[in-house]
């Protein structure tokens, strides 16, 4: 009997073994889920069925960067306790996933998964961890950054991490501003970076929520336009209010300093899996403003 595409996805999400090693199982047991299922396991590669299944929305991030300070990753691990998180072979894997990340650039996750560890996969090493911890271990997402100018990185707690590649070699400038990202979670660089369709959007909820105010059309976009720059400068790194000091925008900061952000990128373990919320943000707060 055919091994299907859809076989292989299927055991794939139900035991957390790699594509090759389902596609193997099934063939071998000819097709048969269950039978597959027991082969992998067997095999170590499976410890229990639906264990891929489990919610794994704890983790840590992890950093690497280049000797030269101009290169820098970040990768998400999850596994699905805050026990295993603190784990010393659950960080050292993490650890050491970044490193490769760094080293060999993957385009993708599938990628990462397939190059080598020492003597084994990627995939292989963390199908390892599994049997060893017993649980769900993924890796999600990673992020990259190459730079002529200053990476600036900042790690929370191991759960929320920022690169900011900002022009200049300003190093402590960088490393701030990585901590204000972590802190106030801006979505854009600056006004200029925030979609038409976004403007648009949030402009009609605002005329909305004026509609039943009874002022004249002219009070009303003022009103409109005014909250809309509000709302706008929340939103945008520029726009903020620096972390470190309230009176001073993160663009006068930048002026001040003759320095500007290129990009930036942050991830938070487990955002956007459905988990117990935890507010990092005010735990980064807490100890920018106690530095």
């Amino acid at each position: 009997m055919a091994v299907t595409a859809a076989q292989v996805k299927e055991l794939r999400e139900r035991t957390g073994a790699g594509m090759m090693e389902c596609k193997k199982a099934l063939v071998e047991s000819h097709a048969d889920m269950d039978a597959a299922i027991e082969h992998l396991r067997k095999a170590g590669l499976a410890q229990a069925d639906k264990k891929a299944s489990r919610v794994a929305a704890e983790g840590k991030i992890a950093l690497a960067t280049s000797a030269d300070g101009r290169q820098a990753v970040m990768v998400e691990v999850n596994c699905e306790t805050d026990f295993v998180a603190k784990d010393h072979s659950f960080n050292a894997f993490a650890d050491a996933v970044a490193e490769i990340v760094l080293a060999h650039a993957p385009d993708s996750i599938d990628a990462l998964l397939a190059a080598r560890m020492g003597d084994i996969t990627v995939e292989q090493a963390r199908q390892a961890l599994i049997s060893k911890i017993g649980e769900n271990v993924q890796l999600r997402r990673f992020e990259r950054c190459t730079t002529d100018g200053t990476i600036g990185s900042y790690i929370h707690a191991g759960k929320i991490g920022v690169l900011v590649e900002i022009s200049g070699s300003d190093t402590e400038l960088a490393r701030d501003l990585a901590m204000h990202i972590a802190a106030l979670s801006p979505t854009y660089v600056s006004e200029q970076d925030v979609p038409s369709t976004v403007m648009a959007k949030e402009k009609e909820i605002l005329l909305a929520q004026t509609a039943d105010s009874g002022k004249p059309a002219d009070i009303v976009e003022k009103m409109v336009a005014g909250r809309l720059r509000k709302q706008l400068a929340g939103i945008t790194l520029l726009g903020q209010a620096f972390v470190k000091d309230s009176d001073v925008t993160v663009a006068k900061l930048l002026q001040q300093r003759k320095a500007s952000v290129k990009a930036f990128r942050r991830l938070a373990v487990g955002e956007g899996i459905e988990k117990k919320e935890s507010n990092f943000a005010d735990e980064v707060m807490q100890q920018v403003k106690g530095g």
